[in-house]
Formats: structure tokens, C-alpha cells, sequence
């Protein structure tokens, strides 16, 4: 395991197993400390039938795959099919949150760089990657991480930290009167098994619509089982940008989110139904939220979403801000 704590008590814990994050302790208003991540007291817990992607580097392809298939230069690919009909997340086996990843803590100690060369294959995928996450804790709460990836034969990448967040505490009950903006007029409809059918609609007087902040419950008995779509950011991909903001009126703690990605999963939850995680704690639906920054869903099959593809020419790079204030 590897620590880092800053200058205000902010803790932060990793994993080298998926490179995962374990621990992120947060003050509130009042300066008291909680853990606003699910997870895991020890290792163990993230090889087991309990661990829902919590807190894991997800990939090499985070979100799903149609069929898991995809042509790239001509030729044809299958990935493993994991969810429903569909690939989702990396694979099955030898997916990117279950592998054990070197890890070496940065000269400040205010963080940890991850290294993991995923083989030409494995999962399927072509080309040998080589991918480095790197997480740092600074001085004013923010929990940045930098990705980059490299290849030595064309390959497709889309790469995502998939933590849960409850800004009142793990285990702290569910997440629907937190309140949320994300800075999105779009989003990608999907079709029943949650595959882009390559619409791209608008928010507006839907129950998508977080353009102005508002609880997360307020229209979510409208949704079915919850949220679990991906929205199509304003501003320019490639530029780092506030994208989202969450905030726990109890607590009083504020998130904001940045990257330089085109598109953010919001994710609430939906699947879990009382696994044990930390402390015995009971985790249950919509008892916490997701915002995996991250290019769309199905973007190798769908021409008119950005480009997934990656070439020994290019460098994968993507960076995720996860700010913190209390209010």
C-alpha cells in the first residue's frame, strides 16, 4: 500500500493491485476527516465477488464494446463478451484493474506512479501497452491523475479511474440529496443494453439535464434503475476544464471534477445491493456516484464519436482532477 497525506490531513491510500485508489479522507466544513470512497480494508477484497470496479484503473477499454467487436486498418477483433452481449471494461481476466501494477512513490511523497506493459493479446487487444497513472495529492486537496499510454502496433485505449463517491463518508447512506452540475447540453442515448445507438440529444427538459446544480434524486425515479449514461462535455477535448460538481449539504464538502476528456460517465450506483466493503459496511444502491472521465462508450464502432485508436506515432494522455472544498 502506499500513503500520502498533505498539509490540511488529507489522506489518500493506493493500491498496487489495479492500481487502485483505497482510501481518500476529506475534511468537511467543520475540518473532520472521512473517508468519501468505496472500497476495501485489505487487498483481498479486490479479487473478490464484492468489488464492483471500486476505485480501479479501468481498461484497456473502460465503458462497453458492442458485441465486443471492432475493425481497425482492416482487421477484425473480438474481445471478451462480460456484460450481457457486450465487452465492458477491459475484459475478464486480465483487465486492467486486476493486475498488479509496479508502483513507486513520488519524490515528494505527495503521491505514486503505477506502471503496468499490458502484452500484445492479452484480452485480446493488439498491440503491447505501456501505461503509466500517475496520482499526486497537492496542497490545496486536489487528487490529480495523469495517465499516458504508449503502443507498438495500432490498438484502441480509453482509460478511466472508476471510484465510487460518498461525500458524506463511505457507507453514509444514499447519494440522492447530494447535488450535482456537470457542464454537458448532450449526451449519448443508448439503446437496452446500454450501447450508443450514435444519437447524441439534447439535455435540456430531461431528466439528464445537471447543467445547473440540483439532487441527484430529484428526477432519478424517472430513470429506471438510476443513471448510468455518458455526457458529451462542453468545451474542447484535449483542454483541461471544470467539467462537474458535486456537493453534500450535510457535510458540506465540495467536488469539483476537471479533465481534458470529451465525455464523463455518471454512474450512480445502481448494481450494488448491501456488499460488505470497508469496516463491514453495507454498500447499497445509489449509496454512492461515479464521474469516470473518459471518451464515449462503443467510439471504435461509432465514426461519429471522437477516436479511440492509438498509434506507435502517439502518445495516449489524459488527465482527471478530483478538487475538494467545504462549504
Amino acid at each position: 500500500m502506499f500513503v500520502a497525506t498533505n498539509g490540511h490531513g488529507m489522506t489518500a491510500r493506493w493500491y498496487s493491485r489495479g492500481a487502485t485508489l483505497a482510501e481518500l479522507h476529506v475534511p468537511d466544513r467543520r475540518g473532520n476527516l472521512a473517508d468519501v470512497v468505496l472500497g476495501f480494508d485489505d487487498v483481498a477484497g479486490y479479487g473478490s465477488g464484492r468489488n464492483h470496479h471500486f476505485g480501479c484503473t479501468t481498461g484497456r477499454y473502460a465503458n462497453r464494446i458492442k458485441h465486443g467487436q471492432f475493425t481497425l486498418d482492416g482487421v477484425e477483433y473480438q474481445l471478451p463478451i462480460n456484460n450481457g452481449p457486450n465487452h465492458l471494461h477491459g475484459g475478464i481476466k486480465r483487465s486492467l484493474d486486476k493486475v498488479m501494477w509496479s508502483g513507486e512513490r513520488l519524490a515528494d511523497h505527495l503521491g505514486v506512479r503505477f506502471k503496468y506493459t499490458s502484452p500484445d493479446g492479452e484480452e485480446s487487444f493488439p498491440g503491447e501497452l505501456s501505461i503509466t497513472v500517475t496520482y499526486i495529492l497537492t496542497d490545496d486537496n486536489q487528487l490529480r491523475i495523469e495517465y499516458e499510454a504508449t503502443t507498438d502496433k495500432p490498438t484502441i485505449v480509453n482509460l478511466t479511474n472508476h471510484s465510487y463517491f460518498n461525500l458524506a463518508g463511505h457507507g453514509s447512506g444514499t447519494i440522492l440529496d447530494h447535488e450535482l452540475r456537470i457542464d454537458a447540453d448532450r449526451y449519448t442515448v443508448v439503446d437496452e443494453h446500454c450501447i450508443p445507438t450514435g444519437e447524441i440529444a439534447p439535455v435540456a427538459n430531461t431528466p439528464f439535464d445537471f447543467r445547473s446544480r440540483h439532487k441527484i434524486g430529484d428526477r432519478i425515479g424517472e430513470m429506471g434503475g438510476g443513471y448510468d449514461h455518458n455526457y458529451v462535455l462542453n468545451g474542447e477535448w484535449g483542454t483541461v476544464r471544470e467539467i462537474a460538481e458535486v456537493l453534500d449539504p450535510r457535510s458540506g464538502r465540495r467536488m469539483r471534477v476537471l479533465t481534458d476528456q470529451p465525455g464523463v460517465q455518471f454512474y450512480t450506483a445502481n448494481g450494488l445491493s448491501g456488499e460488505t466493503g470497508k469496516g463491514d459496511t453495507p454498500y447499497g444502491k445509489h449509496g454512492s456516484f461515479c464521474l469516470e472521465t473518459q471518451n464515449f462508450p462503443d467510439a471504435p464502432n461509432q465514426p461519429g464519436f471522437p477516436s479511440a485508436v492509438l498509434r506507435p506515432s502517439d502518445t495516449y494522455r489524459h488527465t482527471c482532477i478530483y478538487a475538494f472544498e467545504a462549504e
